[in-house]
């Protein structure tokens, strides 16, 4: 139990705090305005199995498993706020991207401008997360990380927001059926393309315009240098945070956390679009709405969570959670329906408190190679990567719809995808029970 009188974060500090924190939301507005594309390019280019559309999201995680450990040598060397900067840089140039990417009509031109993008988050996350970890007592270093990590789903919903109104509520392909859009001429798709691939890139330019101020902004502001041990070789460094055994786990049990978050996140639209099927006209459901309603939920579970932990050890709240978290993905797969898209909302507060809190604990007691072990667990987020392939491989398993195959003769393709997230919540469920049997939090 946490020291109840020492303050989240002392007054002289406060201020480079709500600077570092504001920074949460622009990975937030990224991740959540990326995660509906998916399902947006199957749409405009339905020739993308949705293997091939579920890249989107390996280009867009990739980026944070290349990039973060050259971010952190990068900060070691220089400082925190030079890291700032050069991810913000990097930023806007993935951004400003999207606008040759849409006169070529590439897909793979867009795979690369969210690479570049996510190269550039990765010096933010690798940047932002250790240095609010060191503002303050380390006792209360793990509630400090929540409280700055709740300002992230706030930008999570202005992505959503911008993705429905600007980009799914505005695709002319979103007027056909598959088959309807298959069958026009090749001018008619042509050109209905053309629209739509404008339409997706518009927000992410309107993005990078955004950042660019941000950046300006940053270059005039101070932050402060935080409190380091004396610095160690980087052998060394490595040689310590390899022998961590907690540290170790906590970089898998991240990596599995990130995978279950972009795949319930970035499937819902599909689950939406599998229960319109059976739906009238009238009935339809709309998935950002649901998402958003996710979103509202991962961000009070956050705020419950950060003030559960003056109470409960960090380790013991993240047990409970995977497990509660992995629960209800059981019953979106056992149950089906609209209860299992309401459940499937509901995964989103359980999940709400495991990045922060696997961060802090990970990273708890560590000095100078805190910098190091933050890459390691920024290239974690590569689990975004390769959930999405695997659940969109098992999509693909009985053809291109979403209920090919019933398996046991009752859970349909898209329903049983929901496992590999499931798996993921138990692996961070055992994570939090290790932690706190071994007394390591």
């Amino acid at each position: 139990m946490t020291n109840k009188n020492i303050p989240v974060v002392a007054k002289e500090l406060l201020v480079p705090f709500i600077i570092i924190t504001s920074l949460f939301a622009l990975w937030g507005i990224a991740n959540d305005l990326t995660n509906p594309m998916v399902s947006a390019f199957k749409k405009v280019m339905p020739e993308l199995s949705h293997t091939q559309a579920s890249l989107v999201q390996f280009a867009f995680y990739f980026g944070y498993f290349f990039m973060a450990m050259p971010a952190a040598l990068f900060i070691r060397k220089f400082s925190y706020k030079s890291g700032i900067l050069l991810g913000l840089a990097l930023y806007v140039m993935g951004a400003f991207l999207f606008y040759p990417a849409a006169q070529l009509a590439s897909f793979n031109f867009y795979l690369i401008s969210l690479w570049v993008i996510t190269c550039g988050l990765a010096f933010l996350e690798t940047t932002s997360n250790p240095l609010v970890l060191a503002l303050g007592h380390p006792e209360t270093a793990t509630r400090r990380l929540n409280l700055a990590q709740a300002f992230n789903p706030v930008g999570s919903l202005t992505g959503m927001l911008m993705a429905q109104v600007l980009v799914i509520g505005s695709l002319r392909s979103n007027d056909y059926s598959q088959a309807a859009y298959s069958a026009l001429s090749s001018e008619e798709m042509a050109a209905i393309r053309e629209n739509d691939l404008n339409i997706i890139s518009l927000p992410y330019i309107g993005l990078g315009i955004l950042v660019l101020v941000i950046l300006i902004t940053v270059v005039f502001i101070k932050i402060p240098a935080t409190a380091e041990q004396q610095k160690m070789g980087l052998k060394e460094s490595f040689q310590k945070l390899i022998s961590n055994k907690r540290y170790v786990l906590g970089v898998v049990a991240q990596m599995f956390y990130v995978g279950a978050q972009i795949m319930c996140w970035t499937y819902i639209y599909q689950y939406v679009d599998f229960l319109n099927a059976s739906l009238a006209a009238d009935q339809q459901l709309t998935a950002t709405w649901f998402n958003m309603a996710a979103m509202i939920m991962f961000l009070s579970g956050r705020w419950i969570g950060t003030a559960l932990m003056k109470n409960v050890v960090p380790a013991q709240l993240l047990m409970l959670f995977g497990v509660a978290g992995a629960s209800c993905l059981a019953v979106l797969i056992l149950v089906q329906g609209v209860l299992g898209l309401y459940a499937l909302v509901l995964t989103s507060m359980f999940m709400s408190i495991m990045f922060p809190t696997i961060y802090g604990i990970a990273l708890k007691d560590m000095g100078d190679e805190a910098k190091i072990g933050s890459a390691g667990l920024v290239m974690a987020i590569v689990g975004g990567s390769f959930g999405p392939i695997l659940f969109g491989s098992l999509l693909d398993m009985g053809g291109p719809d979403l209920a090919d195959v019933r398996v046991l003769g009752f859970i349909p393709e898209i329903a049983f995808a929901f496992i590999v997230p499931l798996v993921c919540l138990v692996v961070v469920a055992v994570y939090g029970f290790l932690s706190n049997r071994e007394n390591k939090i």
